[in-house]
Parts: structure tokens; sequence; C-alpha cells
């Protein structure tokens, strides 16, 4: 990734992604990220694909095995009904720090 992201943050965009577009696989959730970052975030596997598992793993998403576009076997990722919990407290939580510096950033100008 040309910037570097922390792994939460990742974690809420790919939950995002998947709640705005539904099912998707893998490579179209990196060209999302791309696409709405103005190509600021350049994901790869070795990002992406360790934050698909752990959200997976957390039963926030899941997956399963369909063809793509161009007719290559693909894994499609959903969000889950614990996955969309989640997403709501961390949209909070985020809303919340993104208040905090803000203030916090005013303060010492």
């Amino acid at each position: 990734m040309g910037q570097e992201v922390l792994q939460g943050t990742l974690d809420l965009m790919v939950l995002k992604v998947l709640e705005s577009m539904g099912p998707i696989h893998g490579y179209g959730i990196a060209r999302r990220l791309e696409q709405i970052s103005e190509n600021l975030l350049q994901m790869n596997q070795g990002t992406l694909y360790p934050a698909l598992l752990r959200l997976q793993q957390r039963g926030w998403i899941s997956s399963k095995w369909g063809a793509s576009d161009n007719n290559r076997r693909a894994k499609f990722y959903s969000l889950t009904k614990s996955g969309r919990k989640q997403l709501m407290a961390e949209e909070k939580n985020w809303g919340r720090t993104a208040a905090l510096m803000q203030r916090l950033l005013a303060e010492t100008n």
C-alpha cells in the first residue's frame, strides 16, 4: 500500500465496501478501495488477503466460491449479520476519534 493503514482501519474499510457493494471478490474490493482513495491506497494481496482472513475468522464476513466477470474461479466475500453490527460500532468509534482529533488539532493551532 502506498499509505500505511492501521489494521483496524483497513478492516473498517473492507466492511464498508462489502456493505455498499454486496458480495464481491478480493480483487474487486482492492480496486474499489483504490478508486475511493483516488489511488492514495495501493492494495496488494499481502495486505488485503490477511485482512479478509482475519474478518472471516471473527465471523464478520463469509465467503463462497463463484465465477468472476472473466469467468475465472474467485472467492466472493459478504458481510454477515455480526459484521453489520461490528461496522455500526466501528463507524461510531471512528466518528468519536475523528471529532477528538479535530478538536485536538484545532486546540494546538
